[in-house]
């Protein structure tokens, strides 16, 4: 049967927020919280070839997932069920709460101020959006335009509008793509304070083992034709 996420879902700008009922779910019959996501995905097709196959995930409240495994082989795909943005695939995904996704690449408002580009796409106030430009270093660049930060400057903005919402669930596709080796490390510490200080559960899609080492508490490898889940193992970052 083909399904999709049963979540209501908008997107705003680049910034995909899910909105779910308000308040925490548990579980019936357990009292445990219920996971933020759960995914039963019997297939993805693109053109009639199937891409993503026999998929099962569940990500409870508080983890930091990292998706890996090679260019093109379906991770943003997946990402974007889980986003809500992918509507069309056989199966079924639950989203507890809301949702917030940072693409690869910032697509950021240019002709609208910085503390605009919050505002307009998530629907937060001005004090929120001061209060997340400052969270990410950006308090003095407020009143500037995208064009004028540094593609560092426009990545920090796109994570403080994500976190703008105060998502339940992060969804990051390659966030630190084409940054140089240094601002890497920066990006990644500045992740995980703000990861840490809003207690949001995240699934990161990567290419690069190294990001997942650090950032995530559990690796989620992908592999063959269709993909499937190949691994899926613990980890200490």
């Amino acid at each position: 049967m083909r399904q999709s996420c049963p979540k209501e879902h908008s997107c705003k700008a680049a910034v995909s927020v899910a909105l779910a009922d308000t308040g925490r779910h548990e579980e019936i019959g357990t009292g445990a919280p219920a996971p933020v996501l759960d995914l039963q995905l019997a297939s993805l097709r693109y053109d009639g070839e199937t891409v993503l196959q026999d998929i099962s995930l569940t990500v409870p409240r508080g983890q930091t997932v990292a998706l890996v495994g090679p260019s093109g082989i379906g991770k943003s795909s997946l990402l974007r069920v889980f986003a809500g943005l992918q509507k069309s695939f056989d199966g079924q995904c639950r989203v507890d709460g809301k949702v917030a996704m940072v693409f690869q690449e910032p697509t950021l408002l240019p002709w609208r101020s910085v503390r605009d580009n919050i505002t307009i796409a998530t629907g937060a106030s001005a004090a929120v959006a001061d209060a997340v430009l400052a969270d990410v270093g950006l308090a003095d660049r407020a009143d500037a335009f995208p064009n004028r930060l540094s593609l560092g400057q426009q990545r920090r903005l796109s994570l403080a509008r994500a976190f703008a919402v105060h998502p339940d669930l992060l969804l990051l596709d390659e966030p630190f793509v084409s940054l140089d080796p240094e601002l890497v490390t920066e990006m990644m510490t500045l992740f995980k304070t703000l990861r840490d200080t809003y207690r949001v559960t995240t699934i990161l899609v990567t290419h690069v083992e190294e990001e997942a080492r650090q950032l995530a508490d559990r690796i989620v490898k992908l592999s063959g034709a269709p993909a499937k889940i190949i691994s899926d193992s613990e980890n200490s970052g």
